[in-house]
């Protein structure tokens, strides 16, 4: 008797076990706000400060933290895959056309990652650092600021070919085929109104420009045209830079969306957001409510900050961001 009773007693012990580690197993990880809370304390205040720092050397680099982390997230989700350089193994998505020579703030995560490391080696992820970065860059600049659900891990790949082949919009794309790059990533029309007005700071480089503001459309204000052209001569000068907005070009407001009304968007996927298809009124309404815009464009990010992230065992963490351990 008591040997049944051991043997069902054993029985129901592995059956506990089994189902604890199942429901403990690293897939079922999930993001959290408080990820770093015990294991890393204070890595979110050293992120920001190497933020806030950066980019009050240089202003113009609040957007580029904004496009490095939307660049990324876009091409495997948000995996810091945007930051691995050449190796053997990697074939970096730094040489994609849609980054090279314009892609920027490498350096500012990888500074944010050195100090980190020292204070918690091994722990806070390069994706996670990114993310954060975005979201202290909006505020530094006077954008809105949201809560970050943390606990990413860094991928092992990169795929130039992703990134070179339709992951990341075209500044060319027409409107359809920008809500379908969107959509694809679980993104909504808004959303992707909302993402936009990130344009409402930084630049541009000339070539991505010249032939919107040469070739005479009606869907380009005249005199802003006109203008646009001293900084981009017709033939020369692809890289000289011009800013998104004339009017606010370091500060995050709605302005963006006042020019597109004015046909003074200065990418071709700007403008096409306010040319009478079916994002018309979006642009309308954040042109009218700044804090809509803003509050919409924090649940964006938020958004577009989690797609596919790799979770529990899936993953590293990179002793530095752009090199796999």
């Amino acid at each position: 008797m008591a040997y049944y009773t051991n043997h069902f007693a054993t029985i129901f012990f592995l059956l506990f076990l089994s189902s604890f580690t199942i429901n403990n197993t690293p897939c079922n990880a999930k993001l959290s706000s408080t990820y770093y809370d015990s294991t890393c304390p204070n890595a979110l205040r050293t992120i920001r400060t190497t933020i806030r720092t950066a980019i009050s050397r240089e202003r113009r680099m609040a957007a580029s933290l904004l496009r490095l982390h939307f660049h990324d997230c876009f091409v495997q989700g948000c995996d810091a895959s945007i930051l691995l350089d050449d190796s053997p193994s990697i074939v970096s998505e730094k040489n994609a056309l849609p980054n090279k020579g314009s892609a920027r703030g490498y350096e500012v995560i990888e500074a944010a990652k050195s100090k980190v490391e020292k204070l918690c080696p091994g722990v806070v992820s390069c994706a996670d650092i990114l993310t954060v970065a975005a979201r202290d860059a909006s505020e530094m600049v006077g954008g809105p600021s949201w809560s970050v659900k943390l606990g990413r891990r860094d991928s092992t790949t990169a795929s130039l070919v992703l990134a070179n082949t339709g992951a990341l919009p075209s500044f060319k794309a027409p409107l359809e085929s920008l809500i379908s790059s969107f959509k694809d990533h679980g993104l909504s029309a808004r959303d992707m109104v909302a993402l936009s007005g990130a344009h409402t700071i930084g630049q541009a480089q000339c070539s991505l420009f010249r032939d919107r503001i040469y070739n005479n459309g009606s869907d380009i204000h005249s005199g802003f045209a006109s203008m646009r052209r001293r900084r981009c001569p017709i033939n020369e000068g692809n890289n000289n830079l011009a800013a998104l907005d004339l009017v606010t070009p370091n500060s995050f407001d709605n302005n963006y969306f006042k020019n597109l009304i004015q046909k003074k968007g200065l990418l071709e996927s700007d403008q096409v957001l306010f040319s009478g298809g079916s994002t018309d009124s979006i642009v309308k309404e954040y042109s009218k409510n700044p804090y809509k815009f803003k509050s919409d464009f924090a649940a964006a990010m938020v958004k577009m900050s989690e797609i596919t992230p790799l979770l529990g065992d899936k993953g590293v963490i990179r002793k530095i961001c752009s090199a796999i351990p």
